[in-house]
C-alpha cells in the first residue's frame, strides 16, 4: 500500500480532501503530511450547509496532530473559503480540526484524558508545547461542557470556598447535593454574597429556578447568608457539621495557644491530639491524650466538652435542640472565654444548627471532593490565573463531558 494511501485511511479523510505529500525527518523526529483537495472541488457553507459553493481564496495551515511513535507529527493544508449566495464569503470547517485551533481534534482529546490525571505544565514539557497554548484548548472545552448542563431538577446545593493561592484569590464553589449529581456546578471569583447572585443567574439561564431551590448548605460566613436570604429566598439553610465542628477546634486551639504559655512542656506538640477524635488516633497517641485528660488542664476541659458537642449530631430530631440547650449552658458556667464565644455563635445561627437534623444535608460532596480539588491546584500551577484553578474544579469535581466529540 503506497504511504499516501495509508495515511489517507489512517486520518479517516473524504474526498475531496486528499493527503498529496509527506516528510519524514528521522534525525529531527518528525513527520509532515500535507492534504489538499483537486481544483475545481465545491464546499458546502460553513453556516448554512449549501452545497456546492465555488472556492474563492485559500490560506495555508498547520495543526500538530498524534505523534507518529516518537515523532511529532504536523498537518498542512490549504483551507477554502467558500462564496455561499446567502452568506457571503466563509472560512470552510475542516473535519480533522476545530476552528482557530493549532491542535487536531485527536490531539486535543488525548490532552483533555491527559489534563485530568496530571498538571498542564508536565503535559506541555512532555508534548513539546506552551502550557499557554494547551490552557486555551482546555477552556475552550471545559466552558462549553460548563455552558451545556441543564439544571432544571436542581434542588439542594452546597456553597463552599476555596483558594488558589494561601491566604488570597478565593473562589466559591456550588454544588449539587443531590445523590444521583453529587457535582460542582458553578465557580465563581471571591467568596462574598455577590457569588450567591452570579450563581442564581447563572442556575436561571440553564433550565434551573432559584425558587426551586429547597435546601442550601454551607459555612456560617456572613456574606453567603446574606447572599441566600436575598436570591435564594425560598431555601432553608443548614449550616455545615463539619464547619461548625471545625470552629469548636479553633475555640480548643485558642484556649491551648493561651495554656501553653504556663504548661510548655506539659503540652509542647499537642496541637493535633486536641484537633482529631480519639477514633483517628494511632494507640500510641491514645495513650498520650488519655495521660493528659488527667491533668487539670483547661485545655483538656475544652477537648472534653467537644465530645460531647459531638453526640449532638448523633441525636434524633426531637431530643437535638434540648441537648444542644444543655450544652451551651455547661460550657457557659465554665471560665473558658473562647468556648462561650462559640456559644455565642450558635446561638446566632441557632436555626441553621439545627435545621441539619431536619435536613441531614451536608457539604460531605465538597469536603470529599476538596482532596480533588487540592490537586486541581497542583494541575493548574505554572501559569497563575484564578481561571486555570476554576477550569481545572470543574474537570475534577464537575463530571464534565469536556472533549472533543468524536465520530
Amino acid at each position: 500500500m503506497p504511504d499516501l494511501d495509508l495515511f489517507q485511511r489512517a486520518l479517516g479523510l473524504e474526498l475531496p480532501w486528499e493527503v498529496v505529500e509527506e516528510k519524514f525527518d528521522a534525525e529531527h523526529k518528525r513527520l509532515d503530511l500535507w492534504i489538499d483537495f483537486p481544483k475545481g472541488s465545491r464546499f458546502p457553507c460553513p453556516e448554512c450547509g449549501r452545497a456546492d459553493c465555488a472556492v474563492h481564496d485559500t490560506e495555508t495551515q498547520t495543526w500538530r496532530h498524534l505523534d507518529f511513535f516518537q515523532h511529532q507529527a504536523y498537518l498542512h493544508a490549504r483551507v477554502p473559503r467558500v462564496e455561499c449566495p446567502e452568506h457571503g464569503v466563509k472560512r470552510v470547517k475542516v473535519p480533522w480540526a476545530r476552528p482557530r485551533s493549532d491542535f487536531t481534534l485527536l490531539f486535543e482529546a488525548l490532552l483533555m484524558a491527559m489534563v485530568k490525571e496530571m498538571p498542564v505544565a508536565a503535559i506541555a514539557k512532555l508534548v513539546g508545547e506552551y502550557d499557554k497554548k494547551l490552557w486555551r484548548v482546555v477552556h475552550h472545552y471545559v466552558d462549553a461542557a460548563v455552558e451545556s448542563q441543564d439544571l432544571s431538577d436542581m434542588q439542594e446545593v452546597g456553597i463552599d470556598d476555596t483558594s488558589f493561592r494561601r491566604g488570597q484569590s478565593y473562589v466559591s464553589v456550588f454544588a449539587d447535593l443531590d445523590l444521583s449529581e453529587r457535582r460542582a456546578v458553578f465557580v465563581a471569583d471571591g467568596r462574598g454574597q455577590e457569588t450567591v447572585e452570579q450563581f442564581a443567574g447563572f442556575l436561571g439561564s440553564h433550565g434551573g429556578r432559584a425558587q426551586n431551590i429547597k435546601e442550601v448548605c454551607q459555612d456560617m460566613a456572613g456574606p453567603y447568608l446574606a447572599g441566600v436570604r436575598e436570591h435564594l429566598g425560598q431555601a432553608h439553610v443548614t449550616f455545615d457539621r463539619f464547619h461548625v465542628k471545625q470552629k469548636l477546634s479553633e475555640s480548643i486551639d485558642t484556649v491551648r495557644r493561651a495554656e501553653a504559655k504556663e504548661q510548655k512542656e506539659l503540652l509542647r506538640n499537642t496541637r493535633y491530639l486536641w484537633l482529631r477524635r480519639p477514633q483517628h488516633l494511632t494507640v500510641k497517641q491514645l495513650d498520650w491524650l488519655d495521660q493528659l485528660l488527667q491533668q487539670p488542664l483547661d485545655t483538656a476541659r475544652a477537648y472534653e466538652h467537644a465530645l460531647k458537642f459531638d453526640h449532638f449530631y448523633e441525636l434524633d430530631c426531637d431530643s437535638a435542640e434540648e441537648y444542644l440547650r444543655r450544652w451551651v449552658a455547661e460550657v457557659r458556667a465554665t471560665e473558658l472565654e473562647p468556648l462561650h464565644e462559640f456559644a455565642d455563635t450558635l446561638e446566632a445561627h441557632w436555626d441553621g444548627v439545627l435545621r441539619w437534623h431536619h435536613s441531614r444535608v451536608n457539604n460531605g460532596l465538597l469536603e470529599g471532593l476538596n482532596s480533588l480539588i487540592q490537586a486541581a491546584k497542583r494541575r493548574a500551577r505554572g501559569y497563575r490565573s484564578t481561571r486555570n484553578y476554576k477550569a481545572m474544579i470543574y474537570l475534577v469535581a464537575g463530571k464534565l463531558d469536556a472533549g472533543p466529540q468524536l465520530a
